[in-house]
């Protein structure tokens, strides 16, 4: 069990496939949604964006929200990630269905911008 543990959580880190599927609430304690996945700098390493899953039945007719991940919280006692966003603003936000946005500096200002993030990267 505590090799399990140590590669798969700690107290400050946690692994990848344990993140995905991770629910995500509101400061209101409202489940948006859940994180279908995030996206890694391939250089620093950092996580960029949170990619939630939100809308349509069991994940189908879903579509998928990228949130800077310096937006998310992690609740202990909810056992997800709390963001303070509205779900109307959410249902507004930059989303995609089936086909991944490329995810350049562009894409990157957008998402940003909409969040009203600074955009940290050149």
């Amino acid at each position: 069990m505590a090799d399990t543990l140590a590669t798969e959580e700690t107290n400050r880190l946690i692994s990848s496939d344990r993140v995905e599927g991770t629910t995500v609430y509101n400061r209101n304690g409202e489940k948006l949604g859940s994180v279908r996945n995030f996206m890694v700098d391939k250089r620093s390493g950092k996580a960029e964006y949170a990619v939630l899953q939100f809308g349509g039945l069991f994940g189908l007719g879903s579509d998928h929200y990228p949130i800077p991940w310096d937006m998310l919280d992690y609740d202990t006692d909810l056992g997800g990630y709390v963001v303070d966003i509205d779900k109307s603003k959410l249902e507004r936000a930059p989303r995609y269905a089936s086909e991944q946005p490329a995810y350049d500096h562009l894409y990157g200002r957008e998402v940003y911008g909409y969040w009203g993030v600074p955009y940290p990267f050149v």
